[in-house]
């Protein structure tokens, strides 16, 4: 597959990239790493008239403490984060998310950004041009920077939907989310700060709140006391995820005083689960199953992306209550064991 043609310009500072931006209008489309971009452009899923490379933008590349956080620039690659020390035991959620994103290859060129901002994905949108054409598109198949083909109405996943049910395949942000993680958007009219969370919608076609002339520029990280992150794929590398549980806990002695878990891949957006349950008590084994019962509530995927849907929604309890017995301290023998038990109930 080959790519359109388009015009090309090599950002050489924020304020440079900003500006191009704007000038670019909607058809002006940002390439970091490029890992998701470049082949969604060969597939004619964004179509634009203006790349505007972030490669050699110094201020999105450092990370660096600010305050009583990280502050990750968002051209960070996602092989780096997961190798840099900074990240302490507090950020593991972090460095494990960033560090099974795909490949080894591809996490060397992949950006923290990129991540955040990845596409949400379906079994009928992530195909070439000629096999959604076949199928008369989808509601999403036009989405992204400009029009690649006709708009088609109907969401093949749920066809009396009126809206489109792709799902978000992001590690990183469920991680990030559950460590209280903010971003930091820019635009050549200034900038503007928000929990990363609020950076999502639940919508597969419009699921970034970020307007078409911002970038995301870096990520503001707190350090939790303990944090995980828990990822389900097919195999052990280059697939994304069909769930991901993120947990991050704070305690004083053995009683939780803050909590935040995150699922992903099961919605179009990241799922925050509420956690008041949680808190003024120990993890103990009834609390973490009664709560995993509630995240399980709240897990709804649909038949878009690998594996039997109502399995996939099963299995979200297991991995809820292995993180969450992992942050408690239990022997990480027996935590392999019940992930290698999970692993065999997996369907063909």
């Amino acid at each position: 597959m080959r790519a359109p043609s388009f015009r090309w310009h090599a950002a050489t500072s924020l304020a440079d990239a900003a500006r191009a931006l704007a000038a670019g209008g909607p058809r002006a489309l940002l390439l970091g790493g490029g890992t998701d971009v470049v082949p969604a452009i060969k597939r004619r899923q964004y179509v634009p008239e203006l790349l505007i490379s972030l490669r050699q933008v110094a201020e999105l590349g450092r990370l660096e403490p600010h305050g009583a956080s990280l502050r990750i620039g968002a051209g960070v690659r996602l092989g780096a984060l997961a190798a840099d020390d900074r990240l302490g035991v507090g950020h593991t959620a972090l460095r494990r998310a960033a560090g099974v994103v795909a490949s080894p290859h591809i996490r060397n060129v992949a950006t923290l950004g990129g991540n955040l901002c990845l596409d949400t994905r379906c079994n009928y949108y992530n195909q070439s041009l000629e096999w959604r054409r076949a199928v008369d598109y989808c509601m999403k198949a036009p989405a992204g920077v400009a029009l690649a083909a006709p708009a088609g109405g109907t969401c093949w996943v749920a066809p009396g939907s009126p809206r489109c049910w792709a799902v978000s395949q992001t590690d990183c942000a469920p991680a990030l989310i559950a460590l209280g993680a903010s971003v930091t958007l820019v635009s050549a009219e200034g900038q503007r700060t928000l929990p990363l969370a609020d950076l999502y919608r639940d919508d597969g076609m419009t699921w970034l709140t970020r307007r078409p002339d911002e970038l995301l520029a870096w990520v503001d990280v707190p350090a939790a006391a303990r944090s995980t992150y828990w990822k389900l794929r097919r195999r052990g590398s280059f697939d994304f995820p069909v769930l991901g549980v993120a947990a991050a806990v704070e305690l004083a002695g053995d009683v939780v005083t803050a909590a935040r878990v995150v699922l992903g891949a099961v919605a179009s957006h990241p799922v925050v689960v509420p956690t008041e349950s949680l808190l003024g008590r120990p993890l103990g084994d009834d609390a973490i199953a009664a709560f995993a019962e509630l995240a399980t509530r709240l897990a709804k995927p649909l038949d878009n992306t690998d594996y039997q849907l109502g399995w996939r929604k099963r299995v979200t309890r297991a991995y809820v209550v292995g993180a969450l017995r992992e942050l408690r301290g239990d022997d990480p023998a027996l935590l392999g064991v019940l992930a290698r038990r999970q692993a065999a109930l997996i369907p063909a």
